[in-house]
């Protein structure tokens, strides 16, 4: 894969992303004191809201910040019209408040809030769509980036039908769509999305070389089959049409986890640093999450699949969002402020610019914080709930902070 970052857009641009996709973060860990333990469940209300808001608020914008600088350096192509952007993060936000609030006390206030959104994401796609144009060679990444946003656009469609449901302006059997949604907005955009980006981003931060891609690629596929089972079972009452697609989605998963333990045996960098022990966390998490889902797939106990849910959304997507903040954000910094110095004056090293001791503090609360969350959906304990939540309040609040000290860091502070 062949990287440039000479049409990568600036900083300034991309930087609320992060900022306002991390303040999310904090916001949903407070919502949870909030929540009564027992009604915990995936059709309360507060819970659907909470769901709405990590999704769109933290992992989309996240996602979307990266894409804007991930897609013109992949295709070296430079964007069409990136200013477009600049209005996609204010109609996320607003959108998503009136989508938290619509679950929460007004659903007449869900389908404004979802076609809000619809419109964020439309300009997304519209304009990555004819950056895509640009290319004149497609290869494995782009063809992944263009499904993947065929599923988001999808997904968005259906959970505007949901949200009119939810509302009371129609009626109908929202159940399946419900399943159609969810595997086409986290599984199709944002899993696809996870396993193309993991491909450039693991290899350069690790110094990966000679790994085969047979597994990543049979899991691409293998989830993408399992997204269209899903979306026949939502037009029929086929039940082996729906275990179809769970046993695909999982063995997807287990197929692209294998890929990551390849890439990890080829690294070059053996530097034990926060990236490196984020990212082990979000995979260990991972594979305990699927696990999960595997013996819930049999036992059917609610409290299994919390907890496989809460690993899967916090201990995967959060340690893995967070763990290449510590990375994105300081090459972005770096490259915009310090690179226009290289071979004139003194600059400092990108590990120079992570706040180490503060990461660190970061990472051991976040992850005590997430174990012990999970340890109290298994065994349905109030108490071990809210301790877990008061270190990864801890814990994401540092991560606020050090994204915020990166993102501010001027050349005079280094450069001599």
């Amino acid at each position: 894969m062949n990287i440039s970052t000479a049409f990568a857009p600036p900083f300034k641009l991309v930087a609320p992303f992060f900022i306002i996709g991390v303040s999310t973060f904090v916001v949903t860990i407070l919502l949870m004191f909030g929540f009564e333990f027992e009604n915990l469940h995936y059709f309360n209300s507060s819970t659907l809201a909470w769901v709405h808001i990590f999704l769109l608020a933290f992992v989309m914008l996240i996602i979307l910040g990266a894409m804007a600088q991930l897609i013109p350096v992949v295709l070296e192509v430079g964007h069409l019209a990136v200013d477009l952007y600049y209005a996609i993060y204010p109609l996320m936000i607003l959108g998503t408040l009136l989508m938290a609030f619509g679950f929460y006390n007004l659903p007449i206030l869900l389908p404004f809030g979802g076609v809000t959104v619809l419109i964020a994401l439309f300009i997304f796609l519209i304009e990555t769509f004819l950056t895509i144009l640009k290319v004149k060679k497609i290869n494995f990444i782009i063809s992944t980036i263009i499904i993947s946003n065929i599923f988001l656009l999808l997904g968005v469609i259906i959970g505007i039908a949901l949200a009119l449901n939810y509302s009371g302006i129609f009626s109908f059997d929202s159940f399946k769509l419900l399943k159609a949604h969810i595997f086409l907005v986290f599984f199709g955009y944002v899993g696809t999305t996870v396993m193309s980006m993991s491909l450039i981003l693991l290899p350069m931060f690790w110094l990966s070389h000679s790994f085969t891609w047979v597994y990543v690629k049979t899991a691409f596929i293998l989830l993408c089959f399992s997204i269209c089972f899903m979306l026949f079972f939502t037009f029929s009452s086929i039940t082996l049409v729906e275990d179809i697609a769970y046993t695909l989605c999982i063995s997807s998963l287990f197929l692209y986890f294998l890929q990551i333990f390849v890439i990890y045996k080829k690294r070059v960098r053996v530097e034990v640093d926060i990236y490196f022990k984020s990212m082990l966390f979000s995979y260990f998490s991972l594979f305990t999450s699927l696990s999960l889902f595997f013996i819930y797939f049999f036992y059917s106990k609610d409290n299994l699949l919390l907890c496989a849910s809460w690993l899967l959304f916090v201990g995967f997507i959060g340690f893995l969002i967070s763990g290449h903040l510590y990375k994105i954000v300081p090459f972005l910094v770096w490259y915009e402020r310090f690179s226009i110095f290289v071979g004139k004056k003194r600059v400092p090293m990108l590990n120079d610019l992570i706040p180490k001791k503060s990461s660190n503090f970061q990472f051991l609360n976040s992850s005590i914080g997430v174990i012990i969350v999970s340890l109290s959906f298994l065994l349905e304990s109030d108490t071990l709930y809210k301790s877990g939540l008061c270190f990864l309040t801890l814990g994401v609040i540092f991560l606020l902070k050090d994204i915020l000290y990166m993102a501010k860091i001027k050349e005079e502070t280094y450069v001599f």
